[in-house]
């Protein structure tokens, strides 16, 4: 079911905006929304670890499914080998992947579903195994699509996403005093994590003001969970049309 978007509001265009992505990726999307206009401040709110462990065999993988750029470049860290083809969630896990050095990479352009519709698509269940590069928590069940569909998976976990402890002072402090105007969400988790600092912090209702942009329903619905009191008092949560960065990036009002 494809979720209602909300009527754009008569609130003034955003200024700050807040990213909650871990570092990794943090860093190319603040420079993106400055150009853009924005201010742009970071609070991570996952940690990458990679993990150590053997070199991965790939001696009866076909292909490489990534669901992260986080997962290509733990997979990076682990090995040089780029002989395998590709196939990514999204864009920037694709440019991540060709930017690692793989040349023959697929984009699904969208969420599991659409990952595992393109593999079953182009690939053959008989030709081998196919190597899931992943943290120690994944969402959906890209296994059971593909497994059911006659496929061997393997999941490789290769890297852990920390959750953050505490908010900064900074954004404590743009939030008591209005000058946050959204936050940007890519997965469940880091707004759920979000969720749990605000209300640990005492800062619920200072969201009143704040807009939640959110890259899938299933992401919104982690930013309006709000423990056995309901839903999150944000100003408006607003839902990208597709899983993929731009899309999100299309639901910003024009900077002011």
């Amino acid at each position: 079911m494809t979720e209602k978007q909300p009527e754009p509001s008569s609130h003034p265009p955003c200024t700050r905006l807040l990213v909650t992505r871990p570092a990794e990726d943090a860093e190319p999307l603040v420079r993106r929304l400055e150009a853009l206009g924005f201010e742009a401040a970071v609070e991570p709110m996952l940690s990458m670890v990679w993990l150590d462990g053997p070199e991965p065999d790939l001696s009866d993988v076909q292909a490489l499914l990534f669901t992260s750029a986080n997962g290509v470049r733990a997979y990076t860290k682990r090995t040089s080998r780029r002989d395998r083809p590709v196939h990514a969630v999204g864009d920037a896990t694709a440019r991540a992947a060709r930017a690692a050095g793989f040349a023959d990479v697929d984009s699904a352009s969208g969420d599991v579903y659409a990952l595992a519709e393109r593999v079953r698509a182009m690939r053959n269940p008989s030709a081998g195994t196919l190597l899931h590069v992943a943290g120690s928590k994944v969402a959906g069940d890209l296994a059971g699509l593909l497994e059911a569909a006659g496929f061997t998976l393997r999941r490789s976990v290769m890297y852990d996403a920390v959750p953050a402890l505490t908010l900064s002072e900074d954004t404590a402090t743009f939030l008591r005093t209005s000058a946050l105007d959204g936050v940007l969400f890519f997965s469940p988790r880091t707004a759920a994590s979000f969720v749990r600092l605000l209300a640990e912090s005492e800062l619920v209702d200072c969201c009143r003001t704040v807009d939640a942009f959110c890259l899938s329903p299933a992401v919104a619905e982690a930013a309006r969970a709000y423990g056995e009191k309901g839903a999150m008092p944000w100003r408006s949560v607003r839902v990208a049309a597709r899983p993929e960065q731009d899309s999100l990036l299309d639901l910003l009002p024009v900077a002011g």
